[in-house]
């Protein structure tokens, strides 16, 4: 699957652990930034990577700040992202089984590396069942 990544300067060290573990899964990854620790803004990042999804660039997205809140926030301003922030592997897999989620958003505040790891391998392994939740998902349109 081609994945693209971002985050800012606090979830720089988490992007770039994630992005190994899921090169080592066989996934191709875009790294879209930021590429350092130097304070950044998380809404270049979340847009970057909401962009690659919507341009076909990328199948999903996976972002990384402070809490997830912010950059998840700035990745749904783009038309046609439905992103979602987790702290859990639950809410991970019922956001692709029943939202059609294509960005995920994690804090690196938040959850420690190895839970990061459980709830990307939750979201990405989860597909869409349509059906019911296919009226719901198509009124976020």
């Amino acid at each position: 699957m081609k994945i693209a990544i971002g985050s800012d300067h606090v979830g720089y060290a988490m992007k770039n652990e994630l992005k190994a573990y899921l090169e080592g899964k066989g996934h191709t990854v875009t790294d879209l930034g930021t590429h350092s620790e130097v304070r950044t803004d998380y809404p270049v990042y979340g847009k970057a990577v909401a962009k690659a999804v919507t341009g076909n660039d990328a199948q999903l997205g996976i972002v990384v700040c402070g809490t997830g809140v912010g950059i998840s926030i700035a990745a749904n301003k783009t038309w046609g992202v439905r992103a979602v922030v987790c702290s859990e592997p639950y809410s991970a897999m019922l956001s692709r089984q029943h939202n059609n989620t294509n960005v995920l958003a994690i804090g690196a505040r938040v959850v420690g590396i190895e839970l990061a790891k459980m709830i990307v391998d939750a979201w990405l392994n989860a597909e869409f069942e349509g059906g019911r939740h296919l009226h719901r998902v198509n009124m976020l349109e």
